[in-house]
């Protein structure tokens, strides 16, 4: 009992006989247990024979430890096994629980969770809240950082034009680095790890002009044998669309071409990670899909989610559902004409990109009501949190819908690591690199990405679904020079020397049969920043600043202002629908015309996210409460969990440093100093309007 733990708030009286009700059920649940307590107090000796503390009955106990804080009733707990067993009462948990962290009695205990003891006890002693590592190698802002699926590594990008990757353990040191400006690079901005953790995707930008946006993918072998060896390169514009390991040795990069004023089109191309071939015959890279883009804007931030739950069936009773709740009018698009190969296409009641952008004004409003239905409006009711300045406290919660925590223990046993089996067979490097079998009997995918269509600013999350793809084995080499020529000469012949029409890009209904469709658009009427995935890829979360309501946008390259507060949102992406929304959840103040990424992540039990007020926050992912915020000098980028240990957290930052924040429990265990710690949010720190002065934060104290 060296360490204290924070107050614990009085006992209502307010609550009357609600709470007497509550009461008498404890003391029913608890009655046999002191009856049988009071017969062997004699033998045992826990108590004297005829003392009032034997006839105390259990409701006033309970009475006396709701007024006592959450140390004291651990403590009169090891006075006798009769205060021990009344000092679990988990009623008593419950209270100490919901009021000390914020939480609205309305959630229910976590299902799967022991009590809400253990509870208390997990967001006292097992959130990341000890800095136990400061790295300072990076001589620049560190933009991102991103862990290893293993976790024994993780990889930082920095604008010194480095890419480090590190050792986890305790203390951290760097396992390899490599100086990214040799190849022309100016700095590195993204790094994501391959499924077998063989390979490192990292992703940068191109010395230019102030105003280029040429980047590109290089890809490095990560292992032990092989240190840190550089694989391929790959083109890549725009930079921001960073890139993805679509499978375990294929990766996704994109191209921007500009067809007309204000439109372009955005090509991804699959690449094989292993461009050694034999033959000038043997292709590495494959276009994949070509969008539309309108008003200046393209897709950036590319990132795939497996999801096992898109098979044929569920796909057949979901189309069934939209038969049922569309209008005809919706079911005109190409990609939703009758027959199996459209039901292979298409997943999650989506809709096309044609029928999303034709009439803006009213997808906006589809987007916040119609589409969601009205548990949905209910959420989107929830007000802005009244701010104190800015000194106020960013911890805002997660508004769920209902349909989030009901589904919330049971996404976690359908993880999409049925569809990783292949890709995390102990496979000689050999075998994956012939890439034969690594894209066949693939689970379905989404294909997520960030895109506009009012402005060149990202406002919209995409969605394509992918449920198989077709790379050649070998090149066609194609009619030879002498057949080309004859070719060109007969088609010259046959237009009079007339040169070919150009169509009207401006106009997409004249050309939509050049490009592919995609299946769902999501508008968040604000500019994103950043974007995670849940570890069973269930749940997209995404970091948004919003616009002001009801603005209008006259000009595309004049994007409207936008919130210093940044927002979250979270889509299922089973239904493809916003399921939660925490709203001013922490600190960007960089202009629309600035706006740069902030990074998320998300493990089994918190998120986290960067901020630009030089912290970062950390949320539970269930209760929706703020538990802590990491501090730092500078702007916080990105931040990473741990993925095989949801106590170790990285936080990288413009102030050029890494830091690394274990719990207090593994920290103790580890002989680490527990001084530097992050801020806690208990009831001290609730930002909530209330008539009385707030009180100053306590620091955090272990719970035992």
């Amino acid at each position: 009992m060296a360490e204290t733990i924070d107050d614990v708030p009085m006992a209502d009286s307010s609550e009357g006989l609600m709470e007497h009700d509550r009461v008498r059920e404890s003391m029913q649940s608890n009655s046999s247990f002191s009856s049988s307590n009071s017969e062997q107090g004699a033998d045992d000796g826990t108590y004297i024979d005829n003392s009032p503390w034997v006839f105390l009955p259990e409701p006033l106990f309970i009475k006396i430890f709701l007024q006592l804080e959450a140390r004291d009733v651990l403590n009169a707990g090891q006075c006798c096994k009769r205060w021990h067993k009344l000092s679990k009462d988990d009623y008593i948990w419950r209270k100490y629980f919901r009021k000390e962290f914020n939480v609205d009695a309305s959630i229910p205990l976590k299902r799967g969770a022991e009590s809400w003891r253990a509870e208390y006890r997990r967001l006292t002693n097992n959130v990341p809240m000890v800095m136990t590592d400061v790295l300072t190698f990076h001589s620049h802002q560190v933009l991102h950082v991103s862990f290893s699926h293993n976790g024994k590594m993780f990889a930082t990008c920095s604008k010194d034009g480095f890419v480090i990757v590190w050792n986890s353990a305790y203390p951290s040191t760097i396992r390899d680095s490599y100086d990214m400006r040799k190849l022309s690079w100016k700095y590195t901005q993204f790094s994501q790890f391959n499924q077998s953790d063989t390979l490192l995707l990292v992703s940068g930008v191109h010395f230019g002009s102030p105003h280029s946006t040429s980047g590109e993918i290089a890809v490095f072998t990560v292992q032990q044998t092989d240190n840190f060896k550089l694989k391929c390169r790959v083109t890549n514009r725009p930079y921001d669309i960073f890139g993805t390991w679509f499978s375990d040795q294929h990766l996704l990069s994109g191209d921007l071409s500009w067809l007309a004023h204000l439109v372009s089109s955005s090509i991804l191309w699959l690449n094989k990670a292993n461009q050694e071939v034999d033959s000038e015959h043997t292709p590495v890279r494959n276009q994949m899909y070509k969008f539309y883009n309108r008003n200046a804007s393209s897709i950036r931030a590319i990132m795939v989610a497996n999801c096992p739950w898109l098979s044929d069936e569920t796909e057949g009773k979901r189309e069934n559902g939209k038969d049922a709740n569309t209008g005809g009018s919706e079911l005109k698009s190409s990609d939703e004409e009758p027959g199996p190969s459209s039901g292979d296409r298409r997943a999650g009641n989506p809709l096309s990109h044609y029928q999303m952008n034709q009439d803006v004004d009213s997808d906006d409003e589809q987007d916040e009501g119609l589409d969601d239905g009205q548990e949905h409006k209910a959420t989107e009711d929830v007000p802005y949190q009244l701010l104190l300045g800015d000194q106020a406290d960013y911890a805002s919660p997660i508004q769920y819908l209902e349909e989030f925590r009901q589904e919330y223990e049971e996404s976690y046993y359908e993880s999409s690591d049925d569809c990783l089996e292949d890709d995390e067979d102990d496979a000689d490097e050999e075998e994956l690199s012939e890439g034969e079998d690594d894209l066949e009997n693939l689970c379905p995918k989404y294909l997520i990405f960030s895109t506009g269509s009012k402005t060149y600013t990202p406002h919209q999350i995409g969605f394509k679904r992918i449920t198989s793809v077709n790379f050649p084995r070998r090149l066609d080499p194609g009619p030879s020079l002498r057949e080309r020529i004859a070719l060109r000469d007969r088609q010259r012949e046959l237009q009079n020397e007339d040169p070919p029409n150009e169509p009207n890009w401006a106009n997409y209904e004249a050309v939509a049969g050049r490009f592919d469709k995609v299946d769902k658009l999501i508008d968040l009427h604000g500019h994103i920043i950043g974007m995670g995935l849940s570890p069973d890829h269930r749940y997209l979360y995404v970091n948004s600043r919003p616009w002001p309501k009801n603005c209008v946008i006259r000009n595309p390259l004049d994007p409207p202002a936008i919130a210093q507060e940044i927002d979250i949102h979270v889509i299922d992406l089973m239904t493809l629908k916003k399921v939660g929304k925490m709203l001013r959840a922490h600190k960007a103040y960089t202009p629309n015309t600035e706006c740069f990424f902030i990074f998320l992540d998300v493990c089994d039990n918190y998120v986290a996210s960067g901020a630009e007020d030089m912290h970062a926050y950390l949320w539970d992912r269930y209760y929706g409460v703020c538990l802590a915020k990491y501090q730092h000098s500078d702007v916080v980028n990105s931040v990473a969990f741990n993925p095989r240990d949801n106590e170790m957290l990285v936080t990288t930052s413009d102030d050029y440093e890494i830091k690394i924040w274990r719990s207090l429990s593994k920290a103790q265990k580890l002989g680490i100093p527990t001084v530097n710690r992050a801020s806690e949010f208990r009831k001290q720190k609730n930002n909530r309007p209330s008539s009385q002065p707030q009180q100053h934060q306590h620091g955090m104290r272990s719970f035992v």
